[in-house]
């Protein structure tokens, strides 16, 4: 992680954290680098988007300033999912794109993704580039005059190009389906919909009435009670849990059961191999994932690449190899062959896709995958905490304790968040009772030690 930049942009509590001052040197450090690489003359073009939080106008207006002032041109899409503007970019021309979200996070957290003219997020010497025009007073920031400064245009266009994209990608119909979606108050709310329902499907939507405040607030991706209770009532097919900003999605088979990131992607991962379409026979996740998944990939011929935490690390890799699925246990799934990054509408619809092709139900396609009983606590710590949590022997014991203690039938992880002050204490294993206390143990060290 940098100074500024965590695993997923930067974030923090707007106002407190991400301040408008900040806001627009960001803005101006990022315009600085745009212009210096940039080979022709005219103005750089930057795309600048935005989930449905209450400060997402404020901090668009404080970036939008921070781009103009150094002569770079801003298009204004308004509130679209973090997935639209890694697409758009392309579409449009744009050398640079921005998206305003703290995905997952409550209301009153906020934050800036950038992306590059590719569709891929910064690389980290381009953050650090950032953070040292910020913070060091690296470079010296230009301010334009007169006809050099930017201008910022308002684009209508930019979520119906959106949608007409994640249509493309499915080859079936999903007519006679009958689903719930749940947009999390958030950036899904103004197209999925209309995305599944061009599709064939029969909607019905949940928490998609945003108000400024209620965005993830016992909903979305990270609440789905409601969703699944919802599913189960109705008789429906199947739901799909949205977070924020959209770039994650959770599912609810028909019996209003969870399917967490770890099994769509099993399932998703079979269909690509039976269709011969799964390169290299891999599929990409993080150590985080359930130990049901690598036996699921035993099982079937299937390889597992495994990476760190964070969904940019899972798209290195892909990148790398070549490999075209991967993602994460919380939904961020990576089709790289029509996203350049984690897209949860688009992954609902590769699911219903797969669903649909099977001729049989999701509860049944998700049973190729085993779940072992998992524990995850987190334990919040302070800033310098967060930077201890390497060293201290203290929980480097307690870890070592535990692991001997479930005799290599679990495993334990310990890591920190990149995008909260968490330490994140994570244990599998076939005994829930065994884990969920040698878990509580880990977690009263570190919260002794670090909070």
């Amino acid at each position: 992680m940098g100074r500024l930049f965590g695993t997923d942009g930067v974030r923090g509590i707007a106002n407190k954290d991400l301040t408008n001052e900040l806001a627009m040197k960001i803005g101006m450090a990022a315009a600085e680098i745009l212009i210096k690489n940039r080979d022709e003359d005219n103005k750089p073009k930057v795309m600048i988007g935005k989930d449905t939080r209450a400060s997402g106008d404020m901090l668009e207006a404080a970036l939008t300033a921070g781009f103009c002032a150094v002569g770079v041109d801003v298009i204004s899409v308004g509130v679209v999912p973090t997935p639209a503007i890694a697409y758009l970019v392309g579409k449009y021309g744009c050398d640079a794109g921005v998206m305003i979200s703290a995905s997952h996070n409550p209301c009153a957290y906020n934050g800036i993704k950038i992306f590059q003219g590719n569709g891929y997020k910064l690389p980290d010497e381009t953050e650090e580039e950032i953070e040292a025009i910020i913070l060091d007073n690296s470079e010296e920031t230009e301010l334009q005059i007169g006809g050099g400064v930017g201008n910022r245009v308002y684009c209508k266009t930019a979520v119906e190009d959106y949608i007409q994209h994640v249509v493309s990608v499915c080859d079936v119909r999903f007519d006679g389906m009958n689903i719930a979606l749940d947009t999390a108050n958030g950036s899904a709310s103004v197209c999925a919909k209309e995305i599944f329902t061009r599709l064939g499907a029969k909607c019905h939507m949940l928490s998609d009435t945003p108000d400024g405040t209620n965005i993830n607030k016992h909903c979305g991706s990270t609440h789905p009670e409601e969703l699944m209770e919802f599913v189960k009532a109705n008789k429906l097919d199947l739901g799909l849990a949205f977070d924020g900003d959209a770039d994650r999605m959770l599912a609810v088979d028909e019996n209003g059961k969870l399917i967490d990131g770890d099994r769509i992607i099993a399932v998703c991962a079979m269909q690509m191999k039976q269709e011969g379409k799964l390169n290299h026979d891999t599929a990409v996740v993080t150590v985080m994932s359930n130990m049901g998944f690598f036996k699921f990939c035993e099982e079937n011929g299937i390889n597992c690449a495994k990476t760190a935490v964070g969904d940019r690390y899972v798209l290195e890799r892909m990148l790398k190899k070549g490999y075209n699925i991967g993602g994460e246990q919380s939904g961020h799934v990576i089709f790289l062959d029509y996203a350049t990054t984690g897209d949860g509408e688009l992954s609902g619809v590769k699911l219903i896709e797969t669903v649909v092709k099977s001729g049989t139900t999701l509860g049944n396609l998700a049973k190729v995958m085993a779940v072992y009983p998992q524990v995850l606590i987190n334990v919040e710590v302070t800033p310098k905490g967060k930077q201890k949590y390497n060293n201290d022997e203290y929980i480097i014991s307690a870890v070592q304790e535990a692991e001997m203690e479930l005799h290599g039938d679990g495993r334990v992880l310990v890591r920190v968040s990149g995008t909260e002050p968490l330490v994140r204490v994570m244990l599998e294993g076939k005994d829930l009772e065994k884990i969920t206390k040698l878990g509580n143990d880990i977690a009263d060290v570190v919260k002794e030690r670090l909070s």
